[in-house]
């Protein structure tokens, strides 16, 4: 292959991932091995829908030098410790897939494989939090890497996944899902949740743009009284804390006149935002950060992003991120 195909592979690949639900908009990235000293790998910011492969840098994880038209991901440290811990990787996946996210705050121990899921996967490690794109995060997933892991469950972000090739990896991104649903699924059982109510049709009418979202989850932790951000895209997007406020139509509106994403009570998620796109982030992000929470909650897991974080993480989304995604 030349390198006009590895970067055209990568492109594609983001696009598998979106169809599969295994990332959205510009988080996670990918990674194909061009040598032995580079790699071609997603640009920084740009969503995945609107990739090509004229968009995609080569990195060269020897001398931390890169060519291409766009930045390369802030995680190509990441990247680059997978391939220099095994030479036999040839491609490598960041995703934030909901199941194995909510399984990273919590530990492996309650996972169940057979053992085709075991010869498939491997060695699962947890690695403990740094903030994407720093030497902290890199040194811990490393450190879980050279443990004899090729699946590392990144805390309160996502999983990172090193295969021989593109359908290799992505199988075991697939896998590794259906084992983690499985462990919550089990965990959560049948919570008792009440049927959802209807917010006020004037209120509706009034506001043709909300997006309301009656699933378990968001029903569940609206009653909680909403919930601090565990999982750092969360943060990005919502803040710090997804609030929950009674169906009464003045507390909606004055709610969301500050996030973009709440919860109501009796009701589920709500979501009013200016562009659809962001709309269709929100209700993924929303229902997974609140099962990732109905999860530690079963499993009695104390977790979340300290106030400092959420703070970083918004506002560089709000001025790098948000603005890049349309490339």
């Amino acid at each position: 292959m030349d390198l006009t195909g590895y970067k055209q592979l990568v492109a594609e690949t983001g696009r598998m991932l979106l169809d599969k639900q295994l990332v959205a908009r510009t988080w996670g990235n990918i990674s194909v091995r061009v040598n032995a000293d580079s790699f071609a790998i997603s640009p920084s910011g740009l969503g995945y829908e609107n990739m090509t492969g004229n968009d995609v840098p080569v990195y060269n994880f020897r001398n931390d030098t890169w060519e291409g038209s766009r930045k390369p991901s802030s995680e190509k440290k990441v990247h680059a410790a997978a391939y220099r811990t095994y030479p036999e990787v040839q491609f490598v996946i960041h995703t934030h897939q909901d199941f194995a996210t909510a399984v990273g705050l919590v530990g492996t121990e309650s996972l169940k494989l057979t053992p085709e899921e075991e010869e498939i996967l491997g060695k699962i490690t947890v690695a403990p939090y740094g903030l994407p794109g720093t030497k902290k995060l890199c040194a811990n997933v490393e450190a879980a890497l050279k443990g004899g892991s090729k699946v590392v469950l990144m805390k309160h972000h996502g999983a990172v996944i090193l295969g021989c090739n593109r359908d290799e990896t992505i199988r075991k991104a697939e896998v590794l899902e259906e084992v983690c649903r499985r462990a919550v699924e089990e965990k959560l059982g049948d919570a008792g949740i009440k049927p959802a109510g209807e917010i006020d049709p004037a209120l509706l009418r009034s506001c043709p743009d909300m997006v309301i979202m009656p699933t378990a989850e968001t029903l569940y932790m609206a009653e909680q009284g909403g919930f601090a951000a565990q999982l750092d895209d969360m943060a990005q997007m919502i803040g710090a804390k997804m609030v929950a406020v009674a169906n009464d139509n003045d507390a909606i509106l004055k709610a969301l006149d500050r996030y973009d994403a709440i919860l109501v009570k009796g009701v589920g998620c709500v979501i009013l935002t200016e562009k659809q796109d962001d709309a269709k982030a929100l209700m993924l992000l929303s229902q997974k950060a609140a099962m990732a929470k109905r999860y530690t909650l079963a499993c009695h897991v104390n977790t979340k992003l300290s106030a400092f974080d959420c703070h970083l993480m918004r506002t560089v989304y709000k001025k790098k991120y948000s603005k890049q995604k349309e490339g």
